[in-house]
């Protein structure tokens, strides 16, 4: 093992993360990135055709993204790996508390291993998640690469690494608390210190203070984060070009950022239609990144996902096939059946009398097995305002290939 894994290892050792509390209930609410159907949805524009799928959770910490795998896809087999001893018997310990293994009928498997060695593992996955680790490998490369082999044809994967622009203040104080350190350096706790003391000495309209009780303060109160944040041995912080040049070495497809909201230009510059207009001249990566240049503090990181070919995506374009197809409502929607509710983003919306009553026939659909045309025949809803309420992810949309 490399000094610099070591190193990592002895991190997270010393401060399993994330620090979240063991609870004696399943986690609250949902996340939809962790619940296959509505992930392969938002990627593909349809429901999966299978419940029965294979998952890697690829740096699994303590277990919160794994619990949310297990309680969100109940047939599925899932194997979590990741490089601390101590942070897997936290995980194991998460699920067996909060209970969520008892509704569950697929298997999980906790193993200790190098994200680079997940090539190891036996078979393919449909859905891989790896948060907040490729960006702490000492080659991020290989390690996108590995994952990238052991994703089926068909299959996503969602991964989470950090932006530079929005983490310049976090890298100018990895640098300061290193050369405070000194040979010390690698002592975390004495890291945690020499970080706390800092910011207590620093003035209060400094630029590095500022941004930490503006972003990170809340989260920074427990020693695991601050450490996380702050004295990690291996970081490495992208921006859009290098993402995308880091994207080509998996050989996978970039299908879409899943925080889209940020990712729209409209939203900084909208009342300028002019600028607007000459921006849909760039190309999708150009477009990106003058969005990151315009607001480089609320880009911290990049949430996305990947597609290995082929993997059919429908947009739903011809009028013939989307009155064929079957719709049913997305599981990850929070009020239903109440015509204010929260969406998959946990956003409220309020549905009108048409949606409503559309969304009604979709919610008994799994068993009437009712068409688009079935139900607009019976509604006064359009073929346009079916698109809408798929474009919000209320509903996902199924073909029968038979």
């Amino acid at each position: 093992m490399s000094e610099v894994r070591k190193a990592v290892q002895k991190l997270y050792n010393t401060y399993p993360f994330p620090p979240d509390p063991l609870l004696d209930e399943p986690p609250p609410g949902y996340n939809w990135r962790w619940h296959y159907q509505s992930a392969y949805n938002f990627c593909t524009g349809m429901k999966p055709q299978k419940e029965k799928i294979r998952i890697l959770d690829a740096g699994c910490g303590t277990g919160s993204t794994t619990e949310y795998l297990v309680l969100h896809n109940p047939f599925a087999e899932i194997i979590a790996i990741d490089l601390s001893e101590n942070a897997l018997a936290t995980a194991q310990k998460r699920l067996e508390k909060s209970g969520v293994l008892k509704n569950f009928h697929g298997t999980i498997t906790f193993q200790q291993l190098i994200l680079e060695s997940a090539t190891t593992l036996e078979g393919t996955f449909d859905l891989i998640n790896s948060v907040g680790v490729l960006h702490h490998l000492p080659e991020p490369e290989i390690g996108i690469k590995a994952l990238a082999e052991k994703l089926a044809e068909g299959g996503i994967m969602h991964i989470f690494v950090y932006g530079e622009l929005g983490r310049w203040e976090i890298s100018l104080m990895q640098k300061a608390i290193a050369l405070l350190q000194g040979e010390k350096r690698g002592d975390y706790v004495d890291g945690v210190k020499v970080g706390r003391d800092i910011f207590a000495s620093l003035p209060e309209d400094n630029r590095l203070v500022m941004k930490e009780k503006q972003r990170w303060q809340w989260e920074n109160q427990r020693d695991e984060c601050f450490a996380d944040m702050y004295v990690h041995p291996c970081e490495t912080d992208y921006n859009i070009d290098t993402l995308f040049d880091f994207i080509k070495v998996s050989g996978l497809d970039f299908i879409s950022f899943s925080n889209p909201d940020t990712w729209q230009l409209e939203r900084l510059i909208g009342k300028n239609k002019d600028l607007i207009n000459k921006a849909n001249n760039l190309t999708s990566q150009e477009y990106y990144r003058l969005i990151e240049l315009l607001d480089p503090d609320n880009i911290t990181h990049y949430e996305f996902f990947l597609g290995k070919p082929p993997l059919k995506r429908e947009t739903w374009v011809n009028d013939e096939l989307l009155k064929s197809a079957k719709p049913e409502l997305n599981p990850c929607m929070l009020g239903w059946e109440s015509k204010s509710l929260f969406d998959y983003q946990f956003q409220p919306i309020t549905l009108d009398d048409e949606e409503f009553i559309f969304m009604q026939y979709c919610a008994k659909n799994p068993q009437k097995n009712l068409t688009v045309d079935d139900i607009i025949s019976q509604t006064n809803f359009s073929l346009d305002r079916v698109r809408s309420l798929i474009k919000k992810q209320l509903i996902m949309m199924t073909l029968d290939f038979n």
